[in-house]
């Protein structure tokens, strides 16, 4: 095996799934490589989840071929799923139990036991921040602690490469902040695959993302990548004192604009935030117009697009 192939984790290739007449997946290919947080996006039903449950070799595919590891999911699904950890959307807890008490049972499900199950358990608590919630029943905790349960049940065999489906379903802001922090610490470990429709999220904890939509990757890269490829056009704020309604009467005027919003601030000065039509900078030609109409101009930024508005633009256009 060369070095490009050890520099992968996983390779899709050509995948499609189809549930009888429905197709879910179409001719997906991607690349996940060693060390990445990738964020894998898409719209409701694009088949995020479908696809995992693949990779996972919960469902076989259609048509395709997918190696974790260099290793064929056709070929040997039991060491793909050594190789995996997996938290899917539903976290897979028994409330019943203790999280000591469940996290030896799924250790001894993945063939750990001994002082190797109690050493990876005692690594879990510490990771996921479990330590004082040993003893608590699994039922009678905080959405947020039963995410990081969760988590850890998906390393505890310390898998190559770790599946998240929608982690942050349900939590509430501070939940959030925690999970995404011990996400990324993870990631610094591992190889995260973080499937989520919280575009937020993905855009401050992945390294790389694809977006997929309607079972088709329609773009990848990082999230900055992805911004400066928008079609949507360019941004623009500016902050000036002059007459409002003026300004809401020139500034359309200007060559290039397609929208232009003025609202007068708490002070003397109005807020205007501008729309070009097209992806030409047109920050002097709205200078201009405030010299011109003799207005005080106290800022003039412009704004990148926004990793929603590029979602939006892929999913919806």
């Amino acid at each position: 095996m060369n070095s490009k192939t050890n520099s992968v984790i996983l390779d899709v290739r050509d995948l499609t799934k189809r549930f009888g007449g429905f197709t879910a997946v179409k001719d997906l290919t991607f690349q996940v490589k060693r060390g990445e947080v990738f964020g894998f996006l898409g719209p409701n039903g694009a088949g995020k989840t479908t696809t995992m449950r693949i990779v996972t070799c919960f469902i076989p595919a259609t048509e395709g071929k997918i190696e974790v590891a260099g290793i064929d999911t056709t070929a040997d699904d039991l060491e793909i799923r050594k190789k995996l950890g997996y938290l899917p959307e539903n976290n897979p807890l028994y409330n019943d139990m203790l999280v000591l008490e469940y996290l030896k049972f799924v250790g001894e499900l993945r063939g750990l036991g001994g002082s190797r199950l109690n050493s990876r358990i005692d690594e879990m608590f510490q990771v996921c921040g479990l330590t004082k919630m040993a003893y608590r029943q699994i039922g009678k905790l905080s959405k947020g602690y039963r995410q990081r349960v969760g988590l850890a049940q998906a390393m505890i065999h310390d898998p190559e490469l770790l599946i998240l489906d929608e982690p942050m379903s349900g939590l509430d802001p501070n939940q959030i902040v925690e999970i995404r922090s011990l996400i990324k610490k993870l990631g610094r470990e591992k190889t995260v695959i973080y499937c989520s429709h919280i575009l937020s999220e993905v855009s401050a904890t992945c390294s790389r993302i694809l977006i997929i939509n309607d079972g088709r990757p329609v773009a990848t890269g990082t999230a900055e990548e992805l911004t400066s490829r928008s079609t949507s056009g360019n941004r623009y704020f500016m902050r000036l004192r002059g007459d409002k309604t003026a300004i809401e009467g020139k500034l359309p005027s200007v060559a290039g604009v397609s929208t232009a919003t003025v609202e007068a601030d708490a002070g003397d000065y109005v807020e205007a935030r501008v729309v070009s039509e097209h992806n030409d900078d047109i920050g002097e030609a709205l200078f201009q117009c405030a010299v011109n109409n003799g207005w005080s101009l106290a800022e003039l930024r412009r704004e990148t697009a926004s990793l929603e508005d590029v979602f939006t633009q892929l999913t919806r256009g």
